[in-house]
């Protein structure tokens, strides 16, 4: 009896795909994610969310200052920016924003993490949020779109061009590796008009721009030297107990490990301390995830 009744809630609900979306306890954790089953869209809790800290992020620290700067003038009441993080791989873009919830959680802070193809529920979740007693970052992770998805028109209409304001409790954090969110092409910049000096891009170009300029904070993130990608190895070999000694030895092979990935990230940092530790038997007790 209980299918058939399911069958009959989600047939209903299929008829009426803009229902409110129920809010969820918001004080019972302090992450969130826009879920999808069939037609059924919820705001559910991340029970273990991935944990870090402000101070575990190396070698970025002018990412990090440009980023916690907006965040606390959010949490403050004051005017904030909507904010891109783009640019290399594993360099840090999730992982710093990750951490702003370990570091403002008890300011208020909530995160709800939407994927890109629910990003045409954001009308929905915004008026759900709006009168929450809470500060919102909506993060979208590794944001690109290819043309004509019905997505791209709604996060462009919901950062500038809507009939209605983006709620003052709520900003929208993405990370991309593309600073246009689209692909590009030679034959776009073909289109390229000269008029009287001046250059006029080709109507595609400007269309792709038009959305990542929306975003009022552009953060760029770049490849590691190979000083600052060794300085991530020993901070996180440190971290699951290895003594100076260790570390000066095994810094041959973290290089090797990193022309094998064909990347110097903090990342792939990460992933070679794990693996060095775990063949080393270091770190039992500190496991918790801490990647890049």
């Amino acid at each position: 009896m209980v299918p058939i009744l399911e069958r009959i809630a989600v047939a209903l609900e299929a008829t009426n795909p803009g229902a409110p979306l129920v809010a969820p306890d918001w004080a019972a954790a302090d992450a969130f994610w826009l879920r999808r089953v069939g037609v059924r869209v919820s705001l559910e809790p991340v029970r273990h969310p991935h944990r870090l800290r402000l101070a575990d992020l190396r070698e970025i620290d002018a990412q990090k200052a440009r980023v916690v700067a907006n965040t606390e003038q959010f949490l403050r009441g004051l005017p904030a920016n909507n904010v891109l993080l783009t640019g290399a791989r594993g360099c840090g873009k999730s992982s710093l924003v990750k951490a702003l919830l370990t570091e403002y959680a008890a300011q208020g802070l909530r995160l709800i993490e939407i994927e890109k193809g629910d990003l045409v529920e954001l009308p929905r979740l915004l008026e759900r949020v709006a009168d929450a007693p809470w500060r919102f970052v909506l993060f979208i992770d590794d944001l690109s779109f290819e043309p004509g998805e019905a997505a791209y028109k709604t996060l462009k209409s919901v950062l500038d061009g809507s009939v209605w304001a983006q709620p003052e409790n709520v900003l929208i954090y993405a990370t991309s590796n593309r600073r246009h969110l689209m692909p590009e092409y030679f034959s776009e910049n073909e289109a390229t008009r000269h008029v009287g000096g001046e250059v006029h891009p080709a109507e595609a170009t400007e269309e792709k721009i038009s959305l990542s300029e929306r975003f009022g904070l552009w953060v760029s993130f770049y490849p590691f030297s190979q000083a600052a990608y060794l300085e991530i190895v020993a901070t996180w070999l440190r971290h699951f107990g290895a003594s100076d000694a260790q570390i000066a030895a095994a810094r041959q092979e973290a290089l090797v490990w990193a022309i094998e990935r064909g990347s110097r990230s903090g990342r792939v940092a990460w992933q070679f301390a794990r693996d060095w530790a775990g063949r080393h038997g270091l770190g039992a007790e500190r496991t918790e995830g801490h990647e890049r």
